[in-house]
C-alpha cells in the first residue's frame, strides 16, 4: 500500500470525529465565517448565463482546451500591457486545475526538452516533488527558503542554493502566498532572484495557485511573474482557478508558456497536443467557461474582484484574531509572522509533537509540520483555538 496522503487523512480524521469543537485547518479550501463553503455570487451568475447560452452543447473541446478561456487566463497571469501578449509569443494549454498544469509543463520540459533537474523550496506544497519526478525529473532538490528561527524568507540561503544550481535546471517559484510558509519574497528579492536565475541560465516554472486570492489584488499577486517577462526571461506559468473562484472540483487550471522566439509557437502546440493526447485527451468544459465568462465581461470581473477581496480580507481579519489573541494570552514565542504573511495558510512554528497534541486533545485538525488553514477559523473558534496553541506551546516541548 501508499502512504496516505496527510491532508486528507487528517481531514478524515476531521469528519470522524464527534467532538462539538473540532475544528479543521487542513486542506486548502475557503470557508465562511458560518465555516461553510461558498460558492461566488459571480460564479452563480455565470452559470444562469451559460444555462441560458443555447449555442453551447457538450461537444468536446479542442485539445487545447477553450480559446476564450486561455485569453483571460493569459491575461491575467501576464496583464492586459504584457509585451509577450502584444508580440504574439505567448501560449496558452487548458488543463486540470493547478496540478495538472505543473504536469503538462513537467512532462514537456523533460521529455521534448530534456531537462532533467529541478528545484523546489524547502518546504514546499507537498505535491511537486512526486510530480515533477513522475513527469520524467531524475534529479529532484529543494532550495533554502523558510527561516524557521526568524520566521521569514531565508533569502542568503535561496540566492545561494540557487547559485549551485546547474544551468538549464528548472526552478520552481511560487508566485504568491507561499505553500505552505505564506511568506513571500519582497519586491527586492524577487530582483535578486530573477537575477540570479536569468545569469545562471536557469529557466523558471511558477506556481500561481492563488493570484488575487492571495492579496484581493491580482496585480498584486502577478508581480513577480511580470517582472520576470520584462528581464527578458522565458517561462512557464501553472495557474489554479480553485481557489480564486472556488471551483475546487471543476479542475480548471492553465498552463502559460512565455517564449522569446515566437516561430518556435507552432512545434510546441504540436508537441503540446501529443502529449495530452496520452493524458486526458480533451479538457471539462463547465469550469472553463465560467472562468471565461466572469473575466471577459467588465461587469462580471468587477463583481469577482469584489468577491475575492471579500474572501482576502476575512483572512486578513482572523490572521490578526489570532495573533491578537495569542500575544493576549502571553503565549511564549512571537507571533508577528502570522499577520506578515499572505494568504490562507499560516506555517505556524508548531511542531509535530505539539500538532499531534492539538488533534488528541481539542479536535483541531492541521498538518503536522504546523501549516494552518486560516480560512478554517471563525470568529466562534479562534479564542478556543489560540487556548489550544497556547496549552500546546507551555505544555508539550519542541
Amino acid at each position: 500500500m501508499g502512504a496516505p496522503i496527510e491532508v486528507y487523512q487528517m481531514n478524515d480524521l476531521y469528519n470522524q470525529s464527534k467532538d462539538g469543537n473540532k475544528v479543521n485547518l487542513t486542506v486548502g479550501a475557503y470557508r465562511t465565517e458560518e465555516g461553510k463553503p461558498w460558492v461566488l455570487p459571480v460564479v452563480k451568475e455565470a452559470e444562469k448565463i451559460l444555462i441560458d447560452d443555447e449555442s453551447l452543447n457538450h461537444e468536446y473541446l479542442p485539445v487545447l482546451g477553450l480559446d476564450a478561456f486561455s485569453k483571460v487566463a493569459t491575461k491575467l497571469a501576464l496583464g492586459e500591457e504584457s509585451s509577450a501578449i502584444k508580440e504574439e509569443r505567448v501560449i496558452g494549454v487548458q488543463c486540470l486545475s493547478g496540478t495538472g498544469s505543473l504536469r503538462m509543463g513537467a512532462e514537456f520540459l523533460a521529455r521534448i526538452l530534456k531537462l532533467k533537474t529541478a528545484y523546489y523550496s524547502d518546504p514546499t506544497w507537498g505535491n511537486h516533488d512526486m510530480v515533477f519526478t513522475n513527469a520524467g525529473f531524475t534529479s529532484c532538490h529543494s532550495y533554502r527558503f523558510w527561516d524557521s528561527v526568524n520566521k521569514r524568507v531565508d533569502i542568503e540561503g535561496f540566492l545561494e542554493d540557487l547559485e549551485s544550481a546547474p544551468s538549464k535546471s528548472v526552478i520552481i517559484l511560487h508566485g504568491c502566498a507561499h505553500n505552505p510558509t505564506g511568506m513571500d519574497p519582497t519586491k527586492e528579492q524577487w530582483k535578486q532572484i530573477c537575477e540570479v536565475v536569468k545569469r545562471k541560465n536557469l529557466f523558471p516554472f511558477f506556481d500561481m495557485a492563488y493570484q488575487g486570492f492571495a492579496s484581493g489584488d491580482p496585480a498584486a499577486d502577478g508581480w513577480a511573474v511580470r517582472y520576470f517577462i520584462e528581464q527578458g526571461l522565458e517561462m512557464f506559468i501553472a495557474q489554479s482557478f480553485a481557489k480564486n473562484f472556488g471551483l475546487y472540483n471543476e479542475r480548471v487550471g492553465h498552463l502559460t508558456i512565455v517564449l522569446n522566439d515566437p516561430s518556435a509557437i507552432p512545434s510546441f502546440k504540436s508537441q503540446m497536443q501529443l502529449i495530452i493526447r496520452a493524458n486526458w485527451s480533451n479538457p471539462p468544459a463547465h469550469g472553463a467557461r465560467i472562468v471565461a465568462k466572469v473575466l471577459g465581461d467588465r461587469e462580471l470581473y468587477q463583481q469577482w474582484l469584489q468577491a475575492i477581496q471579500t474572501m482576502s480580507s476575512r483572512i486578513r481579519e482572523m490572521r490578526a484574531a489570532l495573533k491578537a489573541n495569542l500575544e493576549k494570552l502571553g503565549t511564549p514565542g512571537t507571533w508577528d509572522h502570522i499577520t506578515q504573511q499572505i494568504g490562507m495558510f499560516s506555517y505556524t512554528g508548531l511542531t509535530r509533537d505539539q500538532v499531534l497534541y492539538l488533534v488528541d486533545k481539542y479536535h483541531i485538525f492541521m498538518l503536522t509540520d504546523g501549516r494552518a488553514n486560516i480560512c478554517g477559523l471563525n470568529t466562534k473558534n479562534v479564542e478556543y483555538v489560540s487556548k489550544a496553541i497556547d496549552d500546546a506551546i507551555r505544555n508539550v516541548k519542541s
